[in-house]
């Protein structure tokens, strides 16, 4: 309780600091946005006029792809040296979720025919999804930034420090969805070209053998049409996944906001026990299913694009 208290003082006292006191929305928003891009964790070179440094989100990308990978491969080869196939642990567990998306999601929207074509790259977007909303319900680097606060005490220009700026999960990042949504714009075109072929596949976007008038309407509908569902795609992934953080920042905001305002610790601390802790374990048991339900959900209707641009029913 003296440690929490101390803390809550010292940042108190920070806001006091500034001209506004504490500032609940430029907290929120330091927390959940990507690090800044003037400093960026690692500088890269820029290559035909784009910036490819990283920034805390691309290197969550990185640890994410890195660790689903290195996990992946090493059970899958670990199962495969075994004398009897028999999937335990882990690897029945991941056997679970490649047969769920195999079978429930890709197969029901694209058909037999095309399921062993088009479940990878499904599999890929569900646990790629899945593991990057879940790394944005650990804290890592909080447990960092006590660890650097009481024991390493780094310099304010360290790895360490520039680490801590901006929000862990990266697909509360509406570039990043935007490239798994283009992904999926791709992917919608290339699977009616392959059952259609290219030609027919853009002639299959509209009904055969209406009136020239109408044509003239509905053209520029269903272009507009294939533009909104990558686009549907990108905003709910990441105002979901953002809009939970959100709501746990602003109520974990009480405490320094009572604490500023009645101007002792043991208030912030107080409304913290009563009010901010229970509703924010609350609302984090629900981001547990909404990181679910979002992985889900962007596969299933992928899944179901990619089988409306094979299977055309007008």
């Amino acid at each position: 309780m003296t440690m929490v208290q101390e803390i809550a003082q010292e940042h108190a006292a920070a806001a006091q600091g500034h001209a506004g006191g504490f500032d609940a929305g430029e907290t929120i928003i330091h927390h959940v946005a990507n690090s800044s891009h003037d400093e960026p964790l690692i500088h890269l070179p820029r290559l035909l006029g784009i910036d490819f440094s990283v920034t805390k989100h691309v290197l969550m990308l990185w640890v994410v792809a890195a660790v689903v990978f290195t996990v992946v491969t090493w059970v899958v080869r670990r199962y495969l040296k075994q004398d009897r196939l028999i999937p335990r642990g882990f690897m029945g567990a991941l056997e679970f979720v490649v047969e769920f998306v195999r079978d429930e999601i890709v197969q029901p929207n694209v058909g037999k025919k095309w399921v062993n074509t088009w479940a990878p790259l499904l599999l890929t977007l569900f646990v790629f999804i899945l593991c990057s909303n879940a790394v944005g319900l650990i804290p890592i680097f909080d447990v960092l930034g006590l660890l650097d606060h009481f024991v390493l005490h780094t310099s304010d220009h360290s790895f360490v420090k520039q680490v801590m700026h901006g929000g862990t999960t990266a697909t509360a990042n509406y570039n990043v969805t935007a490239a798994l949504a283009t992904i999926t714009f791709g992917a919608i075109i290339i699977a009616g070209s392959r059952a259609h072929g290219f030609v027919k596949h853009w002639i299959n976007l509209v009904p055969h053998g209406l009136s020239p008038f109408v044509y003239i309407i509905l053209i520029p509908i269903e272009i507009i049409g294939m533009f909104v569902r990558p686009f549907a795609l990108t905003m709910r992934l990441a105002a979901n996944m953002m809009g939970g953080h959100i709501a746990i920042l602003a109520i974990l905001s009480f405490v320094f906001l009572f604490t500023e305002l009645f101007g002792r610790a043991v208030a912030g601390v107080g409304v913290g026990l009563a009010v901010s802790v229970p509703l924010a374990v609350g609302i984090s048991a629900l981001e547990i299913l909404v990181v679910l339900i979002q992985a889900y959900v962007f596969t299933l209707l992928t899944a179901v694009f990619i089988g409306m641009a094979i299977h055309v029913h007008h």
